[in-house]
C-alpha cells in the first residue's frame, strides 16, 4: 500500500471516531461562520443526528479535510474530538492535538430560493456535497400511534422538538419537483433520495408516483436518478409501480439481520409489514424489477453482533443488493437514547469487510452512489481510497 493510502486510512480511522463520538465545541465558535447565509446550516427535516438537542442554535452540516475526505458534523459536548479557530482557519483537534485545518461547505445556491408557493427550498430538500439531494417528505412516522416505533429511531422526537421552531412541514410533489430541479441546475445535484416516516402502503405508492411525475416535469428528464425508500409492501407487485414511475433505484431498509433481534428492535416492521422474512422477500423481488446493483437495504450497525451484520451484507450482495452499514447513533429522543454504539475501530473494521464483500461480487462505486442517501459513508471513502478517486491523488 502506498504511503498516501496509509495516511488516508489513518485519517479514515479519525473520521470513524468523529462519526461515533461527535465533536465537542462551544456553539459560539461558529458566530464568525455566517451559517445560514454563506455556509450550509443543519435543518432537521427528519432526524436529529447531533447527540444533544439544540433548538435555536445553528450548527454546520459537514466539512472537508485537506485530503478531500468529508465529515459530518455531529455535536457532542462529551467528545474528546473538538474544533479550534485561529489564524482565520478552523482546525480539527483530537485529544488536544491539532490534526489539520478544515473547510466547511458553502450553502447551496438553491437554499436561497423559494418554491412557487413561497416555501423555502432549503426546507424541502437537503443537499450533500457529494451531489445527493435528500427529500424527507414526512418528518414523522405513523407507527407512533401504535407505540411500535423502531427503538433506534427519533423521527417523531425530532418533529416534536424542531418542527415548529424550524417550520418543517409535509412536502407536496410540486414543491419537491421544483426544488430537485433547482438543485440539479444550480448545485450539481446528481441523485435524489426520497424518504420519510412510515405511512400506509397505498398512500405511499400513490404519493411516490406523484413525486416522480413532478420531478420529471421540472427536471425535464424521465430518468432523474431517484431512489424511492419504501416499506416492504404486503403485495410485492406494488414494487413494479415504483420502477414504472421512473425511479432508477429502490431502498427497503431491513435495519437488523438477526430475525429475533429484528422483532424486538423493529416491532412495527415486524407486525405491520409481514415480518423479517417478508422484508427479505421484498428486497429479492425488487432486484427482479430494478436489476442487479439497483436495490439497497441498510443495517443500524452496532445493535447486533458484527458477524450477523456481515452475514446479512453477504447474503444480500450475492443477490445484487447493496447494504448501508453506517454507525448506529443512539439519537436523542429514541427509545435507545443513552445506550452506546461500538468503538470507532469496530465500525471501521465493519466498513472494510463490507467493501471487501462488495468488490468480491463486483459492485462499483457508481452503483453504491446511486442507491445511497449520501456518498460520505466509510465504505464510499474506502472505494475512493482504493480506486484513487480523491483529488489528493492527482496532486
Amino acid at each position: 500500500m502506498s504511503d498516501l493510502k496509509d495516511i488516508l486510512y489513518k485519517e479514515l480511522a479519525l473520521k470513524s471516531k468523529v462519526n461515533v463520538e461527535g465533536i465537542n465545541v462551544k456553539p459560539s465558535i461558529f458566530k464568525i461562520l455566517e451559517l445560514g447565509t454563506k455556509y450550509q446550516e443543519q435543518i432537521h427535516g427528519l432526524f436529529e443526528m447531533d447527540h444533544v438537542d439544540h433548538v435555536g442554535t445553528l450548527f454546520p452540516c459537514s466539512f472537508t479535510s485537506p485530503t478531500g475526505l468529508n465529515y459530518n458534523f455531529n455535536w457532542d459536548p462529551r467528545s474528546e474530538v473538538s474544533l479550534e479557530y485561529h489564524d482565520n482557519e478552523f482546525y480539527l483537534v483530537d485529544r488536544g492535538k491539532e490534526q489539520f485545518p478544515i473547510k466547511f461547505f458553502e450553502r447551496p445556491y438553491y437554499y436561497g430560493l423559494k418554491t412557487t408557493d413561497g416555501t423555502a427550498m432549503s426546507h424541502v430538500a437537503s443537499f450533500n456535497p457529494t451531489g445527493t439531494v435528500g427529500v424527507a417528505y414526512s418528518n414523522e412516522c405513523a407507527l407512533k400511534d401504535t407505540g411500535l416505533d423502531c427503538l433506534f429511531c427519533n423521527a417523531n422526537a425530532t418533529k416534536n422538538t424542531y418542527a415548529e421552531a424550524e417550520n418543517i412541514k409535509w412536502k407536496n410533489p410540486k414543491q419537491i419537483g421544483e426544488t430537485v430541479a433547482a438543485a440539479y441546475k444550480h448545485d450539481n445535484g446528481q441523485h435524489v433520495n426520497i424518504t420519510g416516516g412510515f405511512i400506509p402502503e397505498r398512500r405511499e405508492v400513490d404519493y411516490y408516483i406523484d413525486v416522480a411525475e413532478a420531478i420529471q416535469e421540472h427536471v425535464g428528464a424521465e430518468d432523474f436518478n431517484g431512489t424511492a425508500v419504501i416499506g416492504a409492501p404486503k403485495d410485492l407487485s406494488v414494487i413494479d409501480k415504483y420502477k414504472e414511475a421512473g425511479y432508477r433505484t429502490i431502498a427497503i431498509q431491513i435495519e437488523i439481520w438477526d430475525k429475533n433481534i429484528f422483532k424486538t428492535i423493529c416491532p412495527g416492521k415486524e407486525s405491520e409489514c409481514g415480518g423479517w422474512q417478508h422484508w427479505v422477500d421484498a428486497l429479492e423481488y425488487a432486484v427482479g424489477v430494478f436489476g442487479w446493483g439497483k436495490v439497497r437495504t441498510g443495517f443500524v450497525s452496532g445493535i447486533e453482533p458484527k458477524e450477523k451484520i456481515l452475514e446479512g451484507v453477504e447474503y444480500f450482495a450475492k443477490r445484487g443488493i447493496l447494504s448501508l452499514t453506517n454507525a448506529w447513533n443512539p439519537n436523542p429522543g429514541s427509545k435507545l437514547e443513552g445506550h452506546r454504539t461500538p468503538y470507532p475501530e469496530w465500525h471501521l473494521d465493519l466498513a472494510k469487510k463490507t467493501y471487501k464483500i462488495f468488490k468480491q461480487v463486483g459492485f462499483t462505486f457508481e452503483e453504491y452512489f446511486d442507491v445511497s442517501p449520501s456518498a460520505d459513508f466509510l465504505v464510499h471513502d474506502i472505494f475512493r481510497i482504493e480506486e484513487e478517486r480523491l483529488p489528493v491523488f492527482s496532486k
